[in-house]
């Protein structure tokens, strides 16, 4: 059975198989989850992000983790917060379902994703949760190649909504 835990930390310390990158486009780094990620990954995961040509919203591509403590990075661009009515959910579900794929035709068994899109990108943690909870939770009863989702949480805030959002969905 697959374990879902949500912990307040730093995604570029799991030592996990993969973790997420809540990137920006053109997947270059830039400010925060995606510039901690390219920082501590070093000079390499620029190099070969450069190859992939950005990614669109709701997708996600896969990268080595270069410097960090993971086998694999897995970028995804999530949806820029437009009040709710621009089809946000619908590309904040495809980029968690898309990095699950990802993660499970890699041999993935374990990964680690931020809160997907509620920094610079403005959506909601309290919807962005429930979101992202639904997507893995979904995606977990049909695929039992993942043993370990950790749900890590920059800040207490984010943290409180997560562990909220899971209690609810137990």
């Amino acid at each position: 059975m697959s374990l879902i835990t949500i912990v307040k930390g730093d995604i570029t310390e799991q030592k996990v198989d993969a973790i997420v990158n809540a990137a920006n486009p053109m997947l270059l780094g830039g400010g925060g989850v995606d510039g901690a990620i390219h920082r501590a990954a070093g000079p390499g995961l620029h190099e070969a992000c450069k190859k992939l040509h950005g990614c669109k919203p709701g997708d996600a591509k896969i990268t080595g983790g270069f410097g960090l403590p993971t086998k694999y990075v897995i970028h995804t661009v999530g949806p820029v917060w437009q009040g709710g009515m621009m089809g946000e959910a619908l590309t904040l579900a495809s980029c968690y379902n898309k990095c699950l794929k990802l993660a499970a035709d890699n041999g993935v068994k374990s990964i680690a994703f931020p809160s997907i899109s509620t920094g610079a990108y403005g959506y909601p943690v309290e919807f962005a949760s429930r979101i992202a909870l639904a997507e893995i939770k979904g995606f977990l009863k049909e695929n039992v190649s993942l043993e370990n989702v950790i749900i890590i949480c920059y800040d207490q805030r984010t943290y409180r909504y997560y562990e909220d959002a899971l209690k609810k969905r137990m």
